[in-house]
């Protein structure tokens, strides 16, 4: 796909819905009592593999793509049945890791794959917790990647797992997610502690629908055997969605873009914190709670940025925001340092090495570190051939650069956005006078 540069960026939009939390609302629904309405559903291609994989396991879904409103009919923790065949969950590490701590706690067997990239993911980081639990949970091609065997042994009563206290080495939701869910059927108390707190939709949406979770600084507690019953779930827009019409806002001259009903988790929100260290002219209305997630317009409005040091606790807020920061870098004054952002490297693709290599291509004064990436601001960027390794933040990040670089963009396999904004481009093209 090509792409040119921009003069400007003008107009309000509405970004599709929070894929953490759509991925949840359909698993979480499942295991609940009666029926749940879930209204502003993603239905990219991830949130769509957490539909088929729930199907597949007896769970009856109304997906109606033209409102982009689900209706799912909830059976109980208990109410799963063994599936006909593998259970694919396509490009989606989060249905993976999620649903790997659903299935441990019942008592029938069940394979878990996913495409080409999903089994070179780790999966050693769930496997863990998962083993001391109790869980039978094997790697078949014995390289802790998909894809999985859980159960094999069936003969197990569905209250084989115990409930542990792990401590995880490092932030992430979906390892502190997959505990937690198994603890749902383990025999006492389950609890997670980060290094930092990583995104908390879980704990919100479980106790939403009846859960007993609780949060300590950074851990996490749940009581196992809850009785969760259905109700309405109305998703807010993603913030990592928003991410690249905040960047592209800031950096477009001329340019105010207003993005409707967007989540401002805090543990989410850390690109918000750090545009504004940056410099960036952003602010927020209508800020408001939706079934106990905050939510808010955002304004953004063209900025002269500077480079900042971005670290520690605030990495696990923006860990998928990172490859459109460095985006942002490029056109800020001075040096911008992005650290203990390792967890790029297991991504969809090394999104460390991707970023540096596609942005040097566009003249980019960026280097590779061990954990993130040092830029230094202020060249003038050009066109280039971009490679998106398939990975929709990649894709959509250089979309951003390109709007700033002079000549033509050429991004292949662009089309890889469809995992979690299928409308990117065209939204993008609605706000840009070309």
């Amino acid at each position: 796909m090509i792409f040119h540069q921009s003069r400007s960026l003008k107009g309000e939009i509405t970004v599709p819905g929070d894929k953490s939390i759509s991925h949840r609302a359909v698993m979480f629904a499942s295991l609940a009592e009666g029926i749940s309405e879930v209204t502003n559903f993603l239905q990219g291609a991830d949130c769509l593999s957490t539909i088929r994989c729930f199907r597949q396991l007896g769970i009856t879904i109304d997906n109606d793509t033209t409102s982009n409103s689900v209706t799912i009919h909830g059976k109980g923790l208990f109410g799963l049945k063994e599936a006909n065949e593998r259970l694919d969950v396509g490009n989606s590490g989060t249905t993976m890791r999620l649903i790997s701590g659903i299935l441990s706690g019942q008592n029938f067997p069940v394979t878990i794959t996913g495409d080409e990239s999903i089994q070179r993911r780790p999966m050693g980081r769930i496997m863990t917790p998962l083993r001391m639990m109790g869980a039978n949970i094997t790697s078949l091609n014995d390289n802790d990647c998909a894809p999985l065997l859980i159960n094999h042994n069936s003969n197990k009563p569905s209250n084989h797992l115990i409930g542990i206290h792990y401590k995880s080495p490092v932030a992430s939701a979906q390892i502190k997610s997959c505990v937690l869910l198994a603890g749902l059927y383990a025999n006492g108390e389950t609890s997670v502690t980060e290094p930092s707190l990583s995104r908390d939709h879980t704990e919100r949406m479980l106790r939403e629908f009846g859960a007993t979770v609780t949060s300590n600084g950074n851990t996490a507690t749940i009581l196992p055997r809850p009785s969760l019953t259905g109700g309405k779930i109305h998703v807010p827009g993603d913030i990592s969605s928003a991410a690249y019409f905040i960047a592209a806002g800031l950096i477009v001259p001329n340019s105010e873009i207003v993005i409707k009903n967007v989540g401002i988790n805090p543990t989410r929100d850390g690109i918000l914190h750090v545009c504004r260290q940056m410099g960036g002219k952003i602010r927020l209305e209508n800020v408001q709670d939706k079934g106990g997630e905050p939510t808010a317009d955002i304004i953004v409005k063209h900025s002269e940025l500077n480079g900042i040091e971005i670290g520690g606790s605030i990495i696990p807020t923006l860990i998928d925001e990172i490859p459109v920061i460095a985006v942002l870098a490029c056109f800020a004054k001075g040096k911008t340092v992005i650290r203990d952002a390792a967890e790029l490297k297991v991504k969809e693709s090394n999104r460390i090495d991707v970023m540096v290599e596609n942005l040097a291509k566009m003249g980019a004064d960026i280097t590779a570190t061990e954990d993130g990436m040092i830029i230094h601001g202020g060249k003038s960027l050009h066109g280039a051939s971009i490679q998106s390794k398939f990975d929709h933040r990649i894709a959509m990040s250089f979309a951003v650069a390109s709007l700033m670089a002079e000549g033509e963009t050429i991004i292949h396999d662009a089309e890889c956005v469809d995992i979690s904004y299928p409308n990117f481009y065209s939204d993008l093209n609605k706000l840009s006078d070309l």
